[in-house]
């Protein structure tokens, strides 16, 4: 998935012409990929995800899941498991891949054998103690509070339950939750703290656990009980990652442009498709159509006062937009995303701020003010999300350079050529 330690030369983005104007496929969502294929693991029975995308965190879960022992095969986007008998010892790098650090190591609670976790060097610093502590809590033995640690495991898990601050991460309850049907008494999860964030991300482990078969009760408020039982072994078919796709929808925005999502999902339990009440307020118009999720861009766009607590992963694009609006706007309630692959809220400012926006960090997002931006460098941080909200800068702005667009592998495959053919 290529060497992100490489030094490379910066790309310039491209900047439109006149309105953007196409039709867009997007990779499959990571977030429902990630989900499948553990869950397919977990089955020990023959299953598939399709419709999986040929990214880093893709190949992270697989990489993981056949550390555990599990049978994979991969052919493009198409993942088939075989038949095992339960999971075993092994190494896991979790790369940067979230759903990694948090989903796996309660899986591997249930090898026989030792099982060590690490990752890239900004891993490291990602909160984990939330998960080891829970794990702790339900009879795992780990040694480490944080990347690198490694997880003993015998063959089986207690489970029961466990009380969790997952005010940092939904994740930290989704992990949970997914292997707790193969625990011995299953796993109720209480939260005490802020609230979860990005909670649409909860409500997509749950659906997926139960079209697995297995029983949830999510009825009562921060609580969440999945009894034991077996995870069916099913064949899994992915949706678009909708964040992904805001990222092309936001092009027709800045450039009173007209763009087409192809299999926009009529429901889906993705925050992304917050997206489009989004761009509504932008003055957008949105239309759903045989063909796909269609965005006309205005004449003017305005800015917008948002609240992306649950659909936090939009804060980058939305940040992009609001830079370049004729009015000022307002993110609010994504205090959180200091913690996802950069501190994102910071990292906006300072890029912002350096092409010449009017940007103020606030405790919990970002204050943006109409201005007049210039080309120049535009950090990725390693973080696919800044580098595609720096694609969006340069639409408008010429000669904007982004230093690592290398990293949207994470989540977009050849992203570069992608927005390349969309601009045509």
């Amino acid at each position: 998935m290529g060497d992100h330690g490489a030094v490379r030369s910066p790309w310039t983005a491209p900047t439109a012409a006149g309105p953007v104007r196409g039709t867009v496929s997007v990779p499959g969502s990571k977030s429902v990929t990630n989900r499948a294929l553990l869950l397919a693991a977990l089955s020990g029975g023959e299953a598939s995800v399709t419709g999986a995308p040929a990214t880093r965190d893709t190949a992270l879960m697989v990489g993981a899941l056949r550390a555990l022992g599990v049978p994979v095969t991969v052919d493009g986007e198409h993942v088939a498991f075989g038949a095992h008998d339960g999971l075993s010892g092994g190494a896991v790098d979790c790369g940067l891949a979230g759903t990694v650090m948090r989903f796996v190591p309660p899986a591997a609670a249930l090898a026989t054998g030792p099982v060590s976790f690490d990752g890239d060097p900004r891993a490291r610093e990602r909160p984990m103690a939330t998960v080891l502590d829970a794990l702790r809590a339900l009879g795992a033995r780990i040694v480490g509070d944080g990347l690198p640690f490694v997880l003993h495991g015998t063959g089986g898990l207690g489970g029961g339950d466990v009380v969790i601050d997952a005010s940092a991460s939904s994740q930290f309850v989704s992990g949970l939750l997914l292997s707790g049907a193969r625990y011995d008494k299953g796993v109720t999860v209480h939260h005490d703290g802020e609230p979860v964030p990005s909670q649409p991300h909860i409500e997509m482990t749950v659906a997926m656990l139960r079209e697995a078969g297995v029983v949830v009760d999510d009825g009562t408020a921060d609580t969440w009980h999945v009894q034991p039982g077996p995870v069916a072994a099913r064949d899994w078919t992915v949706e678009p990652d909708l964040s992904n796709a805001s990222v092309f929808l936001a092009a027709a925005a800045l450039t009173a442009g007209r763009v087409t999502v192809a299999g926009w999902p009529a429901g889906s339990t993705q925050p992304g498709a917050e997206i489009l009440a989004v761009l509504r307020e932008a003055g957008c118009t949105v239309e759903a159509g045989a063909d796909g999720m269609t965005v006309q861009g205005p004449d003017r766009l305005l800015g917008v006062d948002v609240d992306l607590h649950d659909a936090s992963e939009l804060t980058p694009t939305v940040a992009a937009l609001a830079a370049l609006a004729t009015t000022p706007s307002r993110i609010r309630g994504v205090a959180h995303i200091r913690g996802h692959e950069t501190d994102r809220i910071a990292a906006l400012a300072t890029e912002l701020t350096g092409l010449g926006g009017d940007v103020t960090e606030t405790a919990d997002g970002l204050e943006i003010r109409p201005a007049r931006l210039h080309g120049g460098p535009w950090g990725a941080y390693a973080d696919h999300r800044m580098a595609t909200a720096g694609a969006l800068v340069g639409l408008v702005v010429p000669g904007v350079e982004i230093d690592d667009v290398g990293c949207t592998d994470k989540t977009i495959p050849d992203f570069p050529g992608r927005w390349t053919a969309l601009l045509g």
